[in-house]
């Protein structure tokens, strides 16, 4: 699994193609896709919040 997201922080191209189901991920179930998917969503919210 930490290769798979380390694969991913390499090629964020690919977390598109994902999130737009234009591309799986083989070996890894519906639910561990749905949470690296939300990992990366909400590491972009993250990066995008500013802090008062």
């Amino acid at each position: 699994m930490m290769n798979v997201i380390q694969y991913l922080e390499k090629n964020p191209e690919l977390v598109a193609l994902l999130k737009a189901q234009k591309a799986s991920l083989i070996g890894v179930s519906s639910m561990e896709q749905k949470a690296i998917l939300d990992a990366f969503s909400s590491e972009v919210e993250l990066d995008n919040a500013t802090w008062l």
